[in-house]
C-alpha cells in the first residue's frame, strides 16, 4: 500500500489538475527547497514524455545524486507514450523501483468537468480518475507516494484567489477590484498573476488595488477581441484574425495574449464537449463558471468548430507553449505561426 505524505518527501509525485500554472510554480518553490540552486541545478533533470525515450528517463530517475541528499527528476506529459498494457506495466515497475534519494515527479495536464456517467451528470477527472491505471497503481504500490490536485478557481473562488494572491506577492485587493479583474480575464491563474503585479506596481505597493484602477489598467476590450479574433479564425477570416493578433500584442504581453488565447480554446473544448452530451446552456455556464453572456457567446462560437478540431487545437497551443518555454521559438512568431495553422 502506498504511503501518502508530502512531496518533499515523496519519492513518486504526481501533480495533476487543469491550474498548469500554479503545478509548474508549486515545481519550482520544490525545487527551491532542496537546497543550494547550484547543486540543485547539477541534479535536477526536465523531461517531456513525448520525447524522451523510456531508457532517458530510467537514466535520468536512477542516477545517484551529486554531492546533494537527492536527484530531481521532473517529467511533462508523462502518459503520452503509455498506451499499451506492457507499456504501463514496464512503467509501474520502474516506479517501484526508483531509490528513496530520486524525487520523481510528473505533472500531469487534467480536467475537472461535468460528464454523463451512466446517464447522469457528474463532476470528474478527464483523465486521472480513481479507475485510471496510475491512480489504480498508487494504491496498491509500497512506494512513497505524493499526489495533489491543482484545480482552476471558479465564480467567487477566483475573487478569493486574486486576493490571496495579492498578498503573498505582498500587496492586497479591494474586493470589488478582485471581483471586476475576475469578471474581465476569467480564471487564467497565469495572465492574473501578471495583471496583479502590474496593478500593484502601478500603486507602488502603498495601498489597496481599487476597482478604477482594474478599469484604468486592464481593459476588458483586449478580452473582447480574443473573441473577435476567435470568431474570424472559425468564419475563416486569417487577415482579420492576423490583425487582432498584432492589435492585442502591441497592447499586452505576449504571454498574457497566449494565455487567454489559450482560455478561449479551453472553454469552447469544455463548451463544446457540453453541447455533444446534450447539455444545455445552463450547463454550460455551471461547467465554466463565467457569467451567462460569456457562456451565450462560448456556445455560439463553440458550434463553428468540431470536438475534434478543438482537440487539435488545444494540443497544438500545448506545443506552442513548450516551444517557447524551452526558446525554440519567437513568442510573437509562434502565435502568428498558431493563427495561420488553425485556419488550414
Amino acid at each position: 500500500m502506498a504511503t501518502q505524505m508530502k512531496p518533499e518527501s515523496a519519492v513518486v509525485t504526481i501533480f495533476h489538475g487543469d491550474d498548469v500554472y500554479a503545478m509548474t510554480q508549486k515545481v519550482e518553490a520544490f525545487t527551491q527547497s532542496l537546497g543550494d540552486p547550484a547543486m540543485v541545478d547539477l541534479n535536477t533533470a526536465r523531461l517531456d514524455g513525448r520525447s524522451a525515450s523510456d531508457e532517458e528517463i530510467r537514466m535520468a530517475a536512477s542516477s545517484m545524486p551529486f554531492l546533494a541528499d537527492r536527484r530531481l527528476v521532473v517529467l511533462t506529459h508523462p502518459l503520452a507514450k503509455l498506451n499499451t498494457p506492457s507499456a504501463r506495466e514496464r512503467f509501474t515497475s520502474f516506479l517501484d523501483s526508483l531509490p528513496p534519494t530520486t524525487a520523481f515527479v510528473m505533472l500531469i495536464e487534467d480536467t475537472y468537468r461535468n460528464k454523463k456517467v451512466n446517464g447522469e451528470w457528474q463532476v470528474v477527472w478527464d483523465v486521472l480518475k480513481d479507475s485510471h491505471w496510475l491512480m489504480k497503481w498508487t494504491s496498491t504500490t509500497d512506494q512513497k507516494v505524493s499526489i495533489s490536485e491543482y484545480r482552476l478557481p471558479t465564480g467567487a473562488g477566483m475573487r478569493a484567489w486574486v486576493q490571496q494572491k495579492a498578498v503573498e506577492l505582498g500587496g492586497a485587493f479591494h474586493p470589488a477590484a478582485a471581483q471586476t479583474l475576475a469578471d474581465q480575464i476569467g480564471n487564467d491563474t497565469r495572465v492574473a498573476t501578471l495583471e496583479i503585479e502590474k496593478l500593484l506596481t502601478y500603486v507602488n505597493f502603498a495601498r489597496q488595488v481599487e476597482e478604477d484602477d482594474v478599469l484604468l489598467l486592464t481593459a476588458a476590450v483586449h478580452q473582447t477581441n480574443v473573441f473577435d479574433m476567435v470568431d474570424a479564425l472559425g468564419q475563416g477570416d486569417e487577415r482579420k484574425a492576423l490583425r487582432l493578433l498584432q492589435e492585442l500584442l502591441e497592447q499586452e504581453d505576449p504571454f498574457a495574449v497566449f494565455g487567454m488565447i489559450a482560455r478561449q480554446f479551453r472553454l469552447l473544448l469544455q463548451t463544446r464537449e457540453v453541447l455533444d452530451e446534450g447539455g444545455g446552456l445552463d450547463l454550460v455556464q455551471k461547467e465554466l463558471g463565467t457569467a451567462r453572456f460569456v457562456a451565450e457567446k462560448m456556445a455560439t462560437q463553440a458550434r463553428r468548430f468540431s470536438l475534434q478540431r478543438l482537440e487539435n487545437i488545444y494540443h497544438r497551443l500545448l506545443d506552442v507553449d513548450e516551444a517557447v518555454k524551452t526558446s525554440q521559438m519567437d513568442f510573437d512568431l509562434a502565435l502568428e505561426l498558431l493563427v495561420t495553422e488553425i485556419n488550414r
